[in-house]
């Protein structure tokens, strides 16, 4: 077995961006110059490594993040590639929660797209080091300089450009290294493999002296070595500017800013050498917090093999119906056959098997230790944010942020015997993501699933058909109503009839009240008569409960109602319960008609997070759907609506946000209360 390398040369990298900006692209040609695969396949072509869903490849998209690792410099370097797309938030989010530092990838042409904006302020909410790599410098309307501006303004960043761009467009040649003050070139013959360190052309000398003066101006400001040396006029050796660079890095101060186009295979190995020489290690970032299972006082475990075993959950993917579970190991060494403790679940799991990840191939492995990112197999109940540790040394390290899915549909098999497959399937499913969810409707019977947009359910629709076999119809979700009365009704009803040979008698007054929404339906019993027995007040309760269940309006529940008993009519030789219980259902369905009913409909709370510049736009949207703003709140950058709209208005306000936002918009909802129609 290969030597455990030492943490200080290990990283633990994810690849985020805006759908297109060219991540997957930027990762192929990583693997390709460090040896790990010897053919680079391209997302357009439906080949890309780390693009190996069928649902992937068709799309030429990202949708699961894929893990990966390779060796650059004598430093092992595990890579995520996530999703670009906004419907695939948790693939990032949970990505960049086990993660030590990350590569922004832009579009030379987009700038900061809407997804890159979202996918770095989740990355600033886990304090993750960055660099920046403005890829596309080749594509028609590139610009480094405007793409660096937007970055200052939309992610609040202090940019340290390290390189720039040797022309652009159809003129781009390389670029020039601000530290070593050399021009890199890239030979077409080797796919970009070999590359040349050429003098600065004199036309750029200027602007490179400038630019390399403003890295030692930024630098000076955070080191104080750098400054000493800055203000003295002294020659600054370039192994202190590459230390105080990676410790800016680290302290998240500044952001450093590379340029080059992976599709033209320019510009990748100095972006390997920034992320040995500028990202993190796993003992360079602060000690992983958690908290005591039941006394809830605050634990760290550092980064250490020799310390007790933690790690946490932060995929789980079904792979030929088995689970196969992704941990990060921030502690102590797991070895296969080991029992680990989950504390959330309060059970003791053991692993049959450890798996290093290249994408969807593996590598069975006897042992992981700290800062290793691997999959294990023998996991059964464990899932995504769940800590696993030691029994005698236990430890609840922060879960992982999930989001609300915020767009349902109603699903079922097309075949009748497929039933119990589907709910089966599905289970699985919400196992692996949990931003899906889905239930049974108690009042229509359908099976409602539910996810963050409409490329995501598509996709898991898909996926039931291909992988599990299961064909379904897909339908559009129905709002199920209430109702309630809007003014109070006494009403007396008499119940008498002869049925198989047996007479029946009863007779019930009752009034019912209107109440606050929210207090659900009430029964007051204000009855003396001394012939009501025990028997007959539960059948009466019985009688109202289901008359209440279906309503007179439409048949939808009625809700927010007392109900008071105010007096009977018995006889001793014909009253029995079921007398009593029909006798109330036809009082309070009465009683109902007179109460003049009306139609309540769901409330959704929607918080919109939105940039300046848009916020007409939305809050006219939402009043346009009959909502109510509640609230508005800065939050760094973007503005917080907070705002209750009805539940039918808000199909198709994933779709109708992005359009009027450029993307650049979220939201989330979650049921609030009924109120009128």
């Amino acid at each position: 077995m290969a030597p455990v390398p030492k943490l200080t040369n290990t990283r633990n990298i994810g690849i985020i961006a805006h759908i297109d900006a060219g991540k997957t692209t930027t990762t192929e040609r990583i693997l390709y110059y460090t040896g790990k695969v010897h053919k680079m396949g391209e997302v357009h072509d439906g080949e890309a490594t780390m693009d190996w869903m069928l649902e992937e490849r068709e799309r030429g998209i990202t949708i699961s993040s894929a893990v990966t690792s390779c060796n650059w410099s004598n430093h092992i370097i595990n890579i995520i590639d996530t999703p670009g797309h906004v419907d695939f938030t948790i693939e990032v989010e949970r990505s960049l929660r086990v993660l030590d530092g990350a590569i922004g990838v832009f579009c030379a042409v987009g700038g900061v797209e809407p997804q890159s904006e979202t996918v770095w302020h989740q990355a600033d909410h886990y304090h993750v080091p960055k660099l920046a790599f403005v890829n596309k410098m080749d594509r028609i309307g590139a610009d480094f300089f405007r793409v660096v501006e937007m970055m200052k303004n939309r992610l609040g960043i202090k940019p340290l450009i390290l390189q720039l761009p040797w022309g652009s467009e159809e003129s781009f040649k390389g670029v020039i290294d601000l530290l070593k003050m050399k021009a890199i070139t890239w030979d077409e013959e080797s796919l970009g493999m070999e590359y040349n360190e050429l003098p600065i052309p004199d036309e750029l000398m200027d602007e490179a002296l400038i630019y390399r003066d403003h890295i030692l101006e930024i630098l000076s400001e955070y080191n104080d070595t750098i400054m000493e040396k800055y203000l003295a006029e002294e020659e600054i050796d370039i192994a202190d500017i590459k230390k105080a660079i990676r410790q800016s890095t680290i302290k998240l101060e500044c952001v450093p800013i590379f340029c080059g186009s992976s599709l033209r295979n320019k510009g990748v190995q100095p972006l390997l050498d920034a992320i040995v020489n500028y990202l993190p290690s796993p003992i360079d970032v602060p000690a992983i917090k958690g908290h005591l299972p039941v006394s809830l006082e605050e634990e760290t475990r550092a980064s250490d093999p020799k310390g007790p075993f933690a790690a946490l959950v932060f995929k789980v993917m079904m792979d030929q119906g088995r689970k196969m579970t992704f941990i990060r190991v921030y502690s102590g060494v797991i070895n296969v056959g080991d029992t680990v403790y989950n504390p959330v679940k309060g059970v003791k799991e053991k692993l049959s098997r450890l798996l290093k990840m290249h994408s969807n191939k593996r590598e069975r492995i006897e042992s992981a230790s700290a800062g290793d990112i691997v999959a294990a197999m023998g996991l059964k109940i464990s899932s995504t944010g769940d800590t696993l540790c030691t029994e005698d040394k236990p430890i609840l390290l922060e879960a992982i942020n999930v989001y609300e899915p915020v767009i349902s549909v109603a699903v079922e098999p097309k075949k009748i015997q497929d039933q119990d497959k589907l709910l089966d399937v599905l289970a699985k499913l919400s196992d692996e993501d949990p931003t899906f969810k889905y239930r049974i409707d108690d009042e229509t019977g359908q099976i409602i699933i539910s996810g963050m947009g409409e490329l995501h359910l598509d996709i898991i629709i898909g996926k039931i058909k291909r992988e599990y076999l299961v064909d379904t119809n897909q339908g559009k979700q129905q709002v199920v109503f209430r109702e309630t009365i809007s003014k109070d009704v006494e009403h007396e009803e008499t119940f008498e009839r002869e049925l198989a040979g047996q007479k029946h008698f009863a007779g019930v007054k009752i009034r019912i009240s209107s109440l606050s929404r929210g207090k659900g339906n009430q029964f007051v019993n204000k009855c003396t008569d001394p012939a009501l027995t025990q028997e007959f007040i539960d059948a009466i309760k019985e009688g109202i409960n289901e008359a209440a269940s279906g309503g007179i309006m439409m048949g939808y529940p009625v809700i927010d109602v007392e109900t008071t008993l105010i007096d009977v009519k018995v006889d001793e030789s014909f009253s029995d319960a079921m007398a009593f219980k029909v006798a109330a259902t036809m009082a309070f369905n009465s009683a109902c008609v007179k109460g003049e009913p009306q139609l309540l409909e769901p409330i959704m709370k929607v918080e919109v997070l939105v940039p300046d510049e848009f916020m007409g736009d939305v809050i006219g949207s939402l009043n346009s759907r009959g909502g109510k703003i509640e609230g508005i709140t800065a939050k760094g950058p973007v503005q917080v609506i907070d705002a209750s709209v009805p539940l039918s208005k808000m199909f198709g306000y994933s779709t109708s946000l992005r359009s009027e936002t450029q993307g650049r918009a979220t939201y989330s909802m979650q049921f609030s209360h009924y109120d009128k129609a």
